[in-house]
């Protein structure tokens, strides 16, 4: 298994990382990734960009150092309804959409609110992945929230970086991926760079994937053709309605 695209990662815009897009894509083609995602933080988020950055991003080249951009957003889940801190009107426009429980956004609350939080977010079109949901501080039930991804079409993340700086991650990561492989449902992997050395990082996924033995054909992050054709069914959808 070969990981040539890197779902999840950070510029200087998210107020808290170092590199720019160029650094970040310079350091994915030396590495051999083909696709990056910038999902710079939502404005919730202390330091972080305004609206008006991610109404933007179209002046970002489709493909800078030969990897292809992938225009998104880390958007921040602000209550336990599910709603995020970019409106739906800025979500539509972006090719990928991940929403994460933060602390500094958000104060954890129970099991229960936040596997809800996170079914009810689920039903938004415009999110297409759940970021790093194995953290420990935001603790939810697993099952109930892969079924849902199955329900709602959407992504589970596998976080290379919650495995360092989200501590009890591991376990948790684990049962994620083996719940995704028994009701088979598709995940992404994220560095969650947020400096361009760590871009396409995905040394503990790897290993995880290899124990579980995790098919091949639920990770998105292997194929360039299937990521892209996901986009291009995503866009044309929207356009339907």
């Amino acid at each position: 298994m070969k990981i040539i695209v890197d779902t999840h990662t950070h510029t200087i815009s998210s107020g808290h990382a170092y590199s720019t897009i160029q650094e970040m894509a310079e350091e994915a083609f030396a590495k051999n990734i083909e696709m990056i995602a910038i999902t710079d933080h939502g404005p919730a988020m202390k330091g972080a960009p305004c609206l008006y950055h991610f109404g933007n991003l179209r002046v970002i080249p489709e493909t800078i150092y030969n990897v292809r951009i992938i225009k998104g957003v880390e958007a921040n889940i602000i209550d336990y309804d599910g709603n995020l801190d970019l409106p739906d009107g800025y979500l539509k426009r972006l090719d990928f959409v991940i929403a994460s429980f933060h602390d500094i956004c958000i104060e954890p609350a129970g099991i229960e609110e936040h596997t809800q939080a996170i079914i009810n977010l689920m039903k938004n079109p415009f999110v297409d992945a759940v970021g790093h949901p194995g953290n420990p501080k935001f603790q939810v039930n697993i099952p109930q929230v892969v079924r849902a991804a199955k329900e709602y079409n959407k992504f589970i993340e596998i976080n290379s970086h919650s495995f360092v700086v989200r501590p009890g991650s591991e376990e948790n990561c684990r049962e994620f991926a083996l719940e995704c492989k028994k009701q088979g449902v598709k995940v992404v992997c994220g560095s969650d760079a947020h400096i361009s050395f760590d871009v396409g990082r995905f040394d503990r996924i790897y290993e995880l994937f290899e124990d579980i033995e995790m098919p091949e054909e639920l990770v998105m992050n292997t194929s360039t053709t299937d990521f892209c054709e996901y986009l291009r069914f995503k866009k044309e959808q929207f356009k339907r309605k």
